[in-house]
């Protein structure tokens, strides 16, 4: 799957806000990676990679920080999950079908 035209775009953006938050990796997948994509309606999924060893409250800092900046980045609501908490098997695999990589760092 390739990235979305719409991600591209804003691939500078994105870099600076997983700079900023320390996430190592950040993948999109869900519709944004289909055809059924709808820019009016669709929020966007990402997984993302962030180091363990931080700060007490900087995991949540970094988290919840880079959620709110992709928000307001794309204006439109972000699902942000990390492969730690990707634990049903079956969740996993569809989504892992679906992963393209948008930042690695």
């Amino acid at each position: 799957m390739a990235v979305p035209r719409f991600i591209l775009d804003r691939r500078d953006d994105i870099a600076a806000l997983c700079r900023q938050h320390r996430a190592r990796r950040l993948e999109l997948f869900g519709s944004a990676t289909r055809p059924d994509f709808s820019p009016e309606t669709s929020d966007l999924d990402f997984v993302v990679d962030l180091p363990e060893d931080q700060p007490p409250g900087g995991y949540a800092d970094a988290f919840f920080g880079l959620k709110q900046g992709l928000e307001r980045l794309f204006d439109r609501p972000v699902d942000l999950l990390t492969d730690a908490s990707l634990v049903n098997p079956y969740l996993r695999q569809r989504i892992n079908a679906e992963r393209v990589a948008v930042y690695g760092a």
